[in-house]
C-alpha cells in the first residue's frame, strides 16, 4: 500500500526565455504522458514568486523541476535536497526580487514547509528569448522522467504510463 501523503510536482521557469522554462514544459509533458494518483498534484508554477506560497504549504512533499545555472555541462541533471540548495544560496541582492527560495523561507517561517527535493537541469540557453526549448534540452526529458519516477517510487507512488495512439 502506497504512502497517501500529499505530493506536489512543481514545474518552475519562465517559458518566454527558452530553456529557462524547462520545468513548466516538463510538467506539461509529464501530465500528458502519465496518470498520477489523487494524492499527487502536478502544478505549472512558472515564475509566480509568492503566488506559489499556497501551493508549497498545501503538500507534505514538494518535488521541484527547474533549471540551475551552474558551470557544468549543459543538459546535466541533478537531485538536491532543500538543505543542499540552502548551503549554496547567495545573499539576496534586492528586496524587490522574489526567488523561489524566498517562498520556501516564508513557508518555513509560518511552519508549513514540506519536505522539498529539487530535480534540476543545466540549460543550454539561459535567459534568451524564445517560446520553445532547445532540441538538446528537450532530449533530456527522459533523464528527468527517470529521476522523477524514482523519486515518486521512494514515496510509494507509481504513475500509470498513458498509451497515446
Amino acid at each position: 500500500m502506497g504512502d497517501k501523503r500529499r505530493i506536489t510536482i512543481l514545474g518552475l521557469g519562465n517559458i518566454l526565455l527558452q530553456d529557462e522554462g524547462f520545468g513548466v514544459h516538463f510538467v506539461r509533458w509529464f501530465e500528458n504522458n502519465y496518470q498520477v494518483p489523487e494524492n499527487v498534484k502536478i502544478i505549472e508554477g512558472g515564475a509566480l514568486g509568492y503566488g506559489l506560497l499556497d501551493t508549497v504549504c498545501s503538500c507534505d512533499r514538494l518535488l521541484v523541476i527547474d533549471v540551475i545555472k551552474a558551470d557544468e555541462e549543459p543538459g546535466s541533471v541533478y537531485r538536491f535536497t532543500k538543505e543542499e540548495v540552502d548551503a549554496q544560496m547567495l545573499e539576496p541582492t534586492s528586496a524587490h526580487e522574489v526567488s523561489f527560495h524566498d517562498v520556501l523561507c516564508k513557508a518555513d517561517l509560518i511552519d508549513e514547509l514540506p519536505e522539498v527535493i529539487f530535480l534540476c537541469i543545466v540549460p543550454y540557453k539561459y535567459k534568451e528569448m524564445g517560446l520553445e526549448l532547445t532540441p538538446s534540452i528537450r532530449k533530456k526529458f527522459s533523464a528527468v522522467e527517470r529521476l522523477l519516477l524514482k523519486e515518486l517510487s521512494l514515496h510509494g507512488v507509481k504513475p500509470l504510463k498513458l498509451n497515446h495512439a
